[in-house]
């Protein structure tokens, strides 16, 4: 599941205790992935921002002015 979420293949050896990623990409082999499929969201204050983040949309770039932000549905 955490690799369906980050896809950081390495943070994900880390939290499973392994030594060989040998052994974590047995399991990432078994994850299969939808369409990456996004709900975004702007943010043009750092309240609004904080707020997304804390909600689980991670930061993207800035357009004109505003922060975006993203999170996988």
């Amino acid at each position: 599941m955490e690799y369906r979420k980050t896809k950081d293949i390495l943070r994900v050896m880390r939290l499973l205790g392994h030594k060989n990623i040998k052994n974590t990409l047995i399991y990432t082999q078994l994850v299969t992935f939808e369409d990456d499929d996004f709900i975004c969201k702007a943010a043009s204050n750092v309240k609004e921002a904080t707020d997304l983040i804390e909600s689980g949309y991670e930061y993207v770039c800035e357009m004109d002015k505003l922060k975006l932000f993203r999170k996988r549905k």
